[in-house]
């Protein structure tokens, strides 16, 4: 039975009719429809059902709060599941009923969507396109400003003159200083806005609340002022003998309307009467419990509530952002007085329904408190009111109101439970946007990239840097070039381009104390001109990133990183200094791309410094391991830093970025006649594996402490604190059978994450007593080596393990970690 009127609907166009197709039937709507108004037009009263109950559900309300009615679309694009009320109609649409659980679809079932990022900068968005929103947006063109208006609906009625206008667009989420993420749809387009605006004004308006009854999620049971808007904007009506139970007077203004249109009232029901009784009489019940401000967005940004007792509800405080208003009826101008009626007493509250998407009723909120709980965070966690697609928008008022009846409190002992964005769905695909190929992700380069072009170097990614790997001579494949680097460097000198390493100025009158509070080991007693090797823990007391301090001067220090942890650190710095310890007087600013970084190790790299001409006194006695000076190499401005992850005598020149390849170049002239060898990261590796130095994020998984790695020496003893330093005095950081990082000596090359047993039974599981986290050929020792995190490892020297594979088991000697230059005396050679 057709339910759309013969005039009227202000937002369809009936010279334009429309099929689409619901639950493998064919309908007709015309264009400006909604799903929910062309499925209410073709008589569908109920259609759907509930998630886990599975009782008869119908449309309810005509926004993005709807509860019940929820669809997955099929054609002529794909969403997992959407509220109909949210679905603009166009022909062709294939939808069917899903209960509040989505489904992933099959390979190729999925209608491509274009997805794509858009960044504007504004003086002033307004989110909200109602009459409020669009005054506010009119006045802001009017100063000058400029503007952008977003609503969530497909159509903003008399847009202002002067204003960027997005209908179907939805702030997903308000941000610090303005920041605003706004996801506009269509059936071809997802676009996601990022907006960040000197004003952000909230013109969200208000959701009309039902009213806990029994029977109140029965199809047929609908919002008043839902039913108001398919008679006025879609030319729909949703019933024809009507009850309405309000507790204000907007509901009998919405009764009115339907009256208007053709509607039978049949029942009038105020506070005090029960309408669960007026169900079986009537084809549409009307409710209104009155209105509650739409504060989503206020509330995310730490913006409070004040109970209007009025309109038994919630206002904003109007303590928030300064750059964050509320107007219209979301502040709660022009809404109605209303009743403060929350529930119908009763003896069974089983079908007394507040969360129809999580199929929650005043008996499972009673079951909540019986069992100790007080707080309405703690019931939404409890019973999941408040968590399903709609966030809480028509029942987290309710239960909260609830939630003070039965515990006997006034009505704004507790507001609602807050919301977290965004505040409606949004695929992955959009967040991640479009592929762009080489531009999704920056490809970094080092200013000595061309000359390893020009070279043939083969490179790898590190984080995005590319970074050589190795540099094949005659036709050579990886394993003979990186024997050649490896043996170059033990033998004679290699020069590695270490730009790529992380390096944050630290600078400040507390630079010293906050580096202690970051680091296990003290900075704050490293002499000015010296250097010194620390750790970062997380809070958990592992082991998160390594890299060297280098003090130049009482309040400036400059730190590395690995490469791959270089934004972390700094993100880390920040967030500490600026949540947790404001008050410290410390600058942190990132710098790696400022430095370019020439490392120079072998026994002939002093020699070959001097052959390039430093102004520096190279001698051991005048520039100690791990100390550095300012000089001039090749005639450039540069800092020499004697530090070494190769075991052997290293200078790590640091020049300014824009004369890094200068540099390079007169490097490998001078360094030439004594057979100086460029090398890449796989040399390193090998390199640095031979001394036992370790990778962190090769062999550290985020579950190693210093002590695993034998390198307690590097934690301070005394009772000052560190991130992390709680956490190593566990119990579990204490355990005797902790993995421990081991050296291994294979009877062949063992694959990376190979995992060791005590005995090859041939029987699958086997007692696994650790990963092998690095495994090299080594070209110096001329035999296949390996680092591992083995339990009990460094009592175990001596001992044999196995690491049974698919095509066999490889035996190997459990050693200590340092296989090369066990007294560390090279680095002085």
């Amino acid at each position: 039975m057709s339910r759309r009127l013969g005039t009227g609907g202000s937002w369809i166009d009936r010279s334009k009719p429309l099929t689409f197709r619901f639950d493998g039937e064919e309908y007709e709507g015309f264009e400006g429809d909604t799903l929910a108004s062309a499925l209410l037009a073709n008589g569908i009263i109920a259609g759907f059902t509930s998630p886990l109950l599975d009782r008869p559900r119908g449309v309810m309300t005509a926004g993005p709060e709807e509860p019940n009615a929820f669809v997955e679309i099929s054609e002529p694009w794909f969403d997992a599941i959407v509220a109909a009320t949210m679905v603009e109609l166009v022909d062709g649409l294939v939808a069917d009923p899903r209960a509040g659980v989505g489904r992933l679809p099959d390979a190729g079932e999925m209608a491509s969507v274009d997805a794509a990022h858009r960044h504007v900068h504004v003086e002033t968005l307004v989110v909200g396109g109602g009459l409020a929103g669009r005054r506010a947006a009119a006045a802001a063109a009017k100063c000058g400003d400029r503007v952008m208006l977003v609503d969530e609906r497909h159509r903003i009625d008399r847009p202002p003159d002067g204003v960027t206008v997005l209908p179907r667009t939805t702030a997903l989420g308000v941000y610090d200083d303005g920041y605003v993420v706004a996801h506009e749809r269509s059936a071809t387009l997802e676009r996601l806005w990022h907006v960040r605006a000197t004003r952000v004004v909230l013109a969200t308006g208000a959701q009309e609340r039902f009213v806990a009854f029994a029977g109140n999620d029965r199809p047929g049971v609908m919002l008043a002022s839902a039913a108001a808007t398919y008679v006025e904007r879609f030319g729909v009506l949703p019933g024809d003998r009507v009850a309405i139970f309000t507790t204000n007077d907007s509901g009998l203004e919405s009764a009115d309307a339907v009256r208007a249109s053709g509607a039978d009232i049949v029942h009038t029901i105020g506070v005090g009467e029960d309408p669960s009784a007026a169900i079986e009489g009537v084809d549409l019940l009307l409710v209104s419990g009155g209105w509650n401000p739409n504060l989503t967005l206020w509330r995310s940004m730490g913006g409070g509530l004040r109970y209007s007792r009025r309109l038994a509800t919630y206002r904003p405080d109007n303590v928030g952002p300064p750059w964050l208003e509320v107007v219209g009826s979301a502040d709660g101008d022009g809404l109605p007085g209303s009743q403060a009626h929350w529930l119908e007493p009763a003896d069974d509250y089983s079908e007394h329904f507040v969360d129809l998407q999580r199929d929650q009723t005043v008996a499972d909120i009673a079951q909540a408190l019986d069992a100790g709980l007080v707080s309405v965070e703690h019931v939404k966690r409890a019973t999941y009111i408040g968590t399903a697609i709609d966030q809480g928008r028509t029942s987290g008022v309710l239960a909260a109101a609830i939630v003070n009846q039965l515990l006997g409190t006034g009505p704004d002992a507790q507001g609602p439970s807050g919301a977290r964005p965004p505040t409606v769905p949004i695929s992955y695909a959009t967040i991640a946007g479009p592929d762009r190929g080489d531009l999704l992700d920056p490809i970094r380069r080092t200013r000595i990239h061309p000359w390893h072009e020009e070279q043939g170097a083969v490179f790898e990614d590190v984080g995005q840097w590319k970074r050589p790997r190795y540099f094949p001579r005659d036709g050579e494949d990886m394993d003979p070039a990186v024997a050649r680097e490896c043996l170059a460097v033990r033998n004679k000198a290699g020069v590695l381009d270490a730009s790529t390493l992380g390096k944050i100025d630290v600078v400040g009158p507390d630079a010293g104390a906050f580096l202690d509070r970051m680091y296990t080991n003290r900075m704050s007693t490293l002499p000015v001109g010296s250097i010194r090797y620390g750790f970062m823990l997380g809070l958990d007391g592992m082991v998160a990133d390594d890299g060297v301090a280098m003090r130049l001067g009482d309040d400036h220090f400059l730190l590395t990183t690995t490469t791959g942890n270089a934004a972390m650190v700094l993100d880390r710095f920040e967030e500490w200094l600026q949540t947790e310890w404001p008050a410290l007087r410390v600058y942190c600013t990132s710098v790696t791309e400022q430095w370019a970084d020439v490392a120079i190790a072998g026994p002939k790299a002093r020699d070959i410094l001097a052959a390039v001409g430093a102004d520096i006194d190279l001698a051991p006695e005048a520039f100690p391991f791990m100390t550095f000076r300012d000089g001039e190499v090749a005639g450039i401005p540069v800092r020499v830093a004697r530090v070494s992850f190769t075991g052997e005598l290293s200078y790590e020149i640091l020049v300014d970025g824009r004369r890094g390849l200068e540099l390079w170049e007169a490097v490998m002239a001078a360094g030439a006649p004594l057979g100086i060898t460029a090398y890449g990261t796989e040399a390193m590796h090998v390199l640095r594996a031979e001394k036992g130095f370790v990778i962190v994020g090769q062999d550290t998984d985020g579950t190693v402490t210093p002590d695993d790695l034998g390198m307690s020496w590097i934690v301070r003893k005394d009772e000052s604190d560190f991130i992390g330093r709680r956490s190593l005095r566990r119990a579990d950081s204490l355990r005797e059978d902790r993995k421990q990082l081991v050296g291994l000596l294979p009877d062949e090359l063992l694959p990376e994450g190979a995992q060791l047993v005590d005995e090859d039974t041939g029987r699958i599981p086997m007692p696994m007593i650790g990963p092998v986290t690095s495994s090299y050929l080594s070209a110096t020792l001329d035999r296949p080596i390996a680092l591992a995190m083995v339990e009990r490892g460094r009592s175990r020297h001596g001992e044999t393990v196995y690491a049974p594979l698919p095509g066999g088991t490889i035996s190997a000697e459990i050693v200590s970690p340092v296989l090369y230059d066990p007294e560390g005396t090279r680095h002085d050679d």
